[in-house]
């Protein structure tokens, strides 16, 4: 059982060294994004969310894993419940926020007829299926 836990622990401290590695790195190219065009913000952006989901998804099963949330005190998951509920709320303000406001700049430019044709189509039915969004 020792040598369980030991290998475990070192699986656990290569796993916060990664995560600490990529802070450095999320920390020096977050000052690089103010001079970013568009590209780069798009493609920070998604590297973000896909870090995030992949932090998420590896939290997720830390959470499942009945070793560790027998072994897991009740402070630490309250700590961890709380901050996770102040990430959702942070990122369900920034979706109603960011699409409000993207939905009232695409109605300004439809109503001076400025979008572009080349990125939506102008039938009915495939404009409605491109454009919805299931919750």
């Amino acid at each position: 059982m020792e040598n369980f836990i030991k290998i475990f622990a070192s699986n656990l401290s290569k796993w916060v060294e990664a995560q600490k590695e990529y802070l450095k790195s999320v920390e020096k190219i977050e000052k690089q994004m103010d001079e970013a065009d568009r590209l780069e913000l798009i493609l920070a952006t998604r590297a973000a969310f896909k870090h995030m989901i992949k932090t998420i998804e590896a939290f997720d099963k830390w959470l499942q894993d009945p070793f560790i949330v027998g072994h897991m005190p009740r402070e630490m998951l309250v700590e961890v419940q709380k901050s996770v509920w102040e990430i959702m709320k942070h990122l369900l303000e920034l979706d109603i926020k960011h699409t409000s406001e993207f939905r009232d700049h695409l109605v300004k430019l439809a109503e001076e007829g400025k979008l572009n044709p080349i990125f939506y189509s102008k039938e009915k039915s495939s404009s409605e299926d491109r454009f919805s969004m299931s919750v």
